[in-house]
């Protein structure tokens, strides 16, 4: 009874996911949108040439990583709780309760 109630509640979450649907019903454009003006035009170049001169080259820009401590440690006590039930389950199986 309690796998099944688990199992529908994975599924009752899972249907609130999004559908990723990479196709669009339409074809694809290929000419842009709109043209860029001159202003953006300009203002592109002038960012270009900044960032040429003052790294000396492309800079991608960082990020940064994220702690994925708690993740990993949250994982690690849910993956040995499930453990811990299923050892209890086997167990009460065997010794017939």
């Amino acid at each position: 009874m309690l796998t099944a109630t688990a199992a529908g509640a994975l599924l009752g979450a899972l249907w609130f996911v999004p559908s990723a649907n990479a196709t669009g019903g339409q074809p694809a454009r290929t000419e842009p949108s709109a043209t860029p003006t001159t202003q953006v035009t300009q203002q592109a170049r002038a960012a270009s040439e900044s960032a040429d001169s003052t790294a000396g080259g492309t800079r991608l820009a960082d990020t940064g990583s994220f702690d994925t401590t708690p993740y990993v440690v949250g994982g690690t006590v849910f993956l040995t709780i499930g453990a811990g039930f299923v050892v209890y389950s086997v167990r009460r199986e065997r010794l017939g309760f």
